[in-house]
């Protein structure tokens, strides 16, 4: 096993059960890790902390055990079960509520640089580090022991995730598939509704199960209002709203197959044309360019504005300018959902990025509810950069 020497002091971290190892806390690496291996960490004193995957960067160690010094043979067994066990307390197994959930979202679940997301039998899976796209064998095997006869297919999507490497071969693909399995989407049930799920070609994992407390409370809200549904995707929120009773659904997205699957997903649901519009068109482009006060309900889920540190002030910016607008926009006594699922902006930040956007409009805004991800993305108490999606709904006078 390879070791990785803190320098003195710089220990207290992993003490508080923090899941990453930076370089500049390294004094001493002994032997020639390759990026992905498996290292153990110790304290300048020589005392065993933790063991985890090695990566080149400025987090260089992403923990995966503080008990062990090794992995243990059940190691990536015991993990699934742990996490599924999660989901199974919190109501998305067997419930009939869902069919759909995320298994395993990182550190949240004790397994950094892994999103496994469960789509009725389907597990897609994403690797963020090369630690995990190397062991996705072993994760694989783990969840064919598992789910056991109930799993139908395991398909890697880590192309886009795990970084370029040379020798890694990084092409989506299968790897499992049961007996007779050829699908390359999936109808999943949420709530009540339907949504056609396809992995393969669709945004992350094919849908974003992060939102769905937020969906539902969309749908609570929705009766009799003229909905906007700006970066809708395959249109997850429109859907919902429809359910709750809303009086016409607007949904815009820049993605023609992203609108291509909101239609699939409004007719699988049995809306009809009239109660539905989609727009192929830049959200930003069509929200200025919209009738003042002809929606009495926006909501506002942009894709991430930042993805490092760098780009924090001019996310916080356009965030500023988009929410300017929604609430420029939307109808007296309207409300907005606005959302930001960058991990580098904060909840306070997002939340002075909309107090500024309000302020710039001169409106009277109330906040009714702060809004975040779902139970299945859970978050480690010792871990708070895992709350990454944070919103807010907004009562506009």
């Amino acid at each position: 096993m390879y070791k990785v020497i803190l320098k003195k002091g710089r220990e207290d971290s992993l003490l508080r059960f923090h899941p990453w190892v930076f370089s500049g806390a390294i004094a001493q690496i002994v032997g020639k890790p390759l990026e992905g291996d498996v290292v153990s960490v110790y304290s300048a004193e020589g005392n065993p902390l933790a063991i985890g995957h090695y990566q080149i960067g400025s987090i260089a160690v992403r923990v995966l055990s503080f008990q062990h010094e090794s992995l243990p043979e059940d190691f990536w067994k015991d993990k699934i079960s742990s996490a599924l066990e999660v989901r199974k307390s919190c109501g998305f197994v067997g419930s009939g509520y869902t069919d759909c959930y995320r298994l395993v979202h990182g550190e949240g679940d004790g397994l950094p640089g892994l999103i496994i997301d469960y789509y009725n039998g389907v597990c897609v899976l994403q690797a963020h580090s090369v630690g995990m796209f190397r062991a996705k064998k072993k994760i694989c095997e783990a969840l064919c022991a598992v789910y056991s006869n109930k799993l139908k297919a395991v398909y890697d999507k880590s192309s886009g995730t795990a970084p370029f490497k040379a020798g890694l071969d990084l092409v989506d693909g299968y790897i499992y598939k049961a007996d007779g399995f050829d699908l390359e989407q999936e109808v999943v049930t949420e709530g009540g509704h339907k949504f056609l799920v396809n992995w393969s070609e669709g945004q992350k994992t094919g849908f974003f199960l992060d939102q769905r407390e937020n969906r539902a409370l969309v749908e609570r809200y929705a009766a009799g209002r003229n909905v906007l549904n700006l970066f809708c995707y395959t249109g997850g929120f429109s859907v919902y709203a429809l359910g709750g009773g809303a009086l016409h659904v607007d949904s815009v997205d820049s993605s023609a197959k992203a609108m291509s699957m909101v239609d699939k997903n409004i007719a699988l649901n049995d809306f009809t044309l009239g109660q539905h519009t989609s727009y192929c068109e830049d959200a930003i482009d069509f929200l200025k360019k919209s009738p003042q006060d002809k929606y009495n309900l926006i909501i506002v889920d942009p894709p991430a504005f930042a993805k490092h540190r760098g780009a924090l002030g001019n996310a916080l910016r356009a965030y500023q300018r988009l929410n300017a607008q929604a609430i420029a926009k939307v109808a007296p006594g309207g409300l907005v959902f606005t959302f930001s699922c960058s991990q580098v902006v904060d909840k306070e930040a997002f939340a002075l990025a909309v107090f500024s956007a309000a302020a710039s409009v001169g409106r009277s805004v109330r906040i009714l509810d702060r809004l975040c991800q779902g139970p299945d993305h859970p978050v480690s108490i010792y871990h708070p950069e895992g709350e990454y999606l944070k919103g807010l709904l907004l009562f506009v006078e």
